[in-house]
């Protein structure tokens, strides 16, 4: 397959990704308001000893939680096959190239460049709550549809159906 074929065939899985979030949205921003409010909470105001951990292990089983949870749906009447992937990767390594660089891109953006950069720019007054903010406002959006991309991309090389060519 030529490198225009393989780019397409891993654009399918942001474009997939995009949609399922849309028509999922409700389950997974709920699930992902509990890192908001914990990452919130903690980041501006502090979480002391225990209840900062205990806080931590919230949010780890939430994650969990929601990558279950967009699983069991991205896979609900699919048949999944890991012999499907093995052989998709053999096949479509390009477009798992690909992959990681689109995934790169978006970490450039919304960590390094919405974090670091924007975060870097402000007065050292403004940081925390910036930082606060911005990590509640992406625990729904950048990082949930990050764990439906990772989903996706499981999905397209696991699931038995036949791959578009061409």
């Amino acid at each position: 397959m030529g490198v225009v074929t393989e780019l397409r065939l891993a654009a399918e899985v942001p474009r997939w990704a995009g949609r399922f979030y849309l028509r999922h949205w409700a389950v997974i921003v709920g699930l992902s308001l509990v890192a908001s409010v914990q990452r919130l909470v903690a980041v501006n105001w502090g979480l002391p000893g225990a209840l900062g951990f205990a806080s931590e292990v919230v949010v780890l089983a939430a994650r969990v939680l929601l990558v279950v949870v967009i699983w069991r749906l991205a896979t609900r009447g699919e048949r999944v096959s890991w012999a499907n992937a093995r052989s998709f990767a053999t096949r479509h390594w390009p477009s798992l190239l690909w992959q990681g660089a689109l995934l790169s891109v978006a970490f450039l953006v919304f960590d390094v460049g919405a974090e670091q950069v924007v975060g870097g720019l402000l007065p050292e007054s403004a940081r925390q709550t910036y930082l606060a903010v911005l990590l509640f406002v992406k625990n729904p959006t950048v990082i949930a549809f990050t764990f439906v991309w990772w989903v996706g991309l499981v999905r397209q090389a696991a699931v038995s159906r036949p791959v578009p060519v061409g």
